[in-house]
């Protein structure tokens, strides 16, 4: 019999029945995507095939090779003219990704212009322009990856767009935000969102991720943050600050959560409607301000017990210009490093400390360690995230040369990552 890619399929072999739509195939099998949305091959001459429902369109009866066809509705409605303008910036990510059948891989390959295509609810909500910064996997940003992006949304936002959605992987989207924040004081929403799971697969979060993105770009929430959901069910997205965010889970959708604070607000699903829980920057209440400049020589260290001391010398030798260290409870490291710390602050190296706890605020002041290593010219990093600590130190020493000036910074709350109260 014939079927075409997109056709929907019964297969039987060995008295077990699977059912699913026609995927690109090896010649000889045939490959489905089953309801669960894994893919399932098998050899045809193996295996009883029943055609279910036609796709509609015809590809001669092809399985290998050719673009998949056209979905029913898939035009895009044309904008409104009173839509507020919302530029996409596209960096890569799942939620700009599909299955690449020849590897059987997830693969960053679709544009700004392909979101809007395959998620035509967002025409409803502004007037969008697509623009592709890049087409990565977010483990393949860097520093420079960071600047080229925050320039484009400075140009963008001196075009006169109302919001930014940026869209970028999971995995490095909280040091992306927290790069954004400090690099852009901005009158006007910029959004990160992702996707935990790729936009051929049925429990894919990124129709939801990018609707209610939109919705906040188009809000009166004028700082960096991250959209996520909230949950695992299809019912809010939370809105998280740029320098407060952590993703805290390998796969679920709802694996970004805020630390040490309480999220900015939710956005719930069904009604369309923001609802705040903290004070939080208005839209038009800052003037843009771009503030570029990262010093990539700088290094995340965790402390773990035993750790040979001399693991420091590896930076303070090998030019590296700050190190933050994720110390233990309330901000430790072993007594055997704190000679270490002293000679990187010698070395004019501020050496930032923060707590493999995540939640809660370091204090060195408790215990005689945590005295010593102030006395050796550590930094508290408060309730900082490491991670926040790390882009905030580049940054800073992006700012300025001078070794006292950048300590001063680093002391001080510059765009939310130290929050005014503990919280237990």
């Amino acid at each position: 019999m014939e079927f075409k890619q997109g056709d929907r399929v019964r297969i039987e072999k060995n008295g077990t029945v699977y059912e699913g739509k026609v995927m690109p195939s090896m010649e000889g099998y045939i490959t489905i995507k089953m309801n669960s949305g894994y893919n399932a091959g098998f050899s045809m001459d193996k295996v009883k095939i029943t055609l279910l429902e036609n796709n509609g369109e015809s590809t001669n009866g092809s399985l290998n090779g050719g673009k998949e066809s056209k979905e029913a509705g898939e035009e895009i409605p044309k904008p409104g003219k009173k839509l507020p303008k919302v530029a996409i910036l596209s960096t890569g990510g799942t939620i700009a990704s599909k299955i690449d059948y020849r590897t059987g891989a997830v693969t960053s390959q679709f544009t700004a212009d392909d979101i809007l295509t395959a998620i035509p609810e967002l025409r409803e909500i502004a007037d969008f322009k697509g623009r592709v910064i890049s087409s990565i996997l977010s483990e393949n940003m860097d520093s420079e990856s960071w600047q080229n992006l925050a320039r484009a949304v400075v140009e963008e936002i001196e075009a006169g767009v109302d919001g930014i959605i940026v869209t970028h992987g999971t995995d490095t989207m909280m040091y992306t935000a927290a790069a954004l924040s400090f690099m852009i004081d901005t009158p006007v929403p910029i959004v990160l969102v992702g996707s935990q799971r790729s936009a051929d697969r049925p429990s894919s979060d990124n129709a939801m991720n990018a609707i209610c993105a939109a919705l906040v770009a188009v809000s009166d929430i004028a700082e960096v943050s991250v959209v996520m959901h909230g949950t695992t069910s299809d019912d809010f997205c939370e809105i998280h600050r740029g320098t407060k965010v952590r993703k805290m889970h390998t796969s679920l959708r709802d694996a970004f959560k805020s630390v040490n604070s309480l999220p900015i607000g939710i956005v719930d699903y069904d009604t369309r409607e923001i609802k705040t829980f903290i004070d939080y920057t208005k839209r038009g209440e800052k003037t843009l301000k771009f503030k570029p400049g990262m010093e990539s020589k700088c290094a995340l260290v965790k402390f773990t017990p035993g750790s040979d001391p001399s693991i420091l010398d590896c930076y303070i030798n090998g030019g590296y210009k700050g190190l933050v260290l994720e110390g233990t409870g309330l901000g430790h490291v072993s007594t055997k490093w704190i000679p270490m710390v002293r000679k990187a602050v010698n070395a004019k190296m501020p050496v930032m400390v923060t707590s493999q706890c995540l939640n809660g605020r370091i204090c060195d002041r408790v215990y005689d360690t945590g005295r010593d290593m102030l006395k050796a010219g550590a930094i508290e990093g408060e309730d900082t995230l490491p991670e926040t600590a790390l882009v905030k130190l580049m940054w800073v020493l992006g700012q300025t040369d001078e070794f006292d000036e950048a300590i001063e910074m680093l002391r001080e709350d510059l765009s939310g990552e130290i929050t005014k109260c503990c919280f237990k």
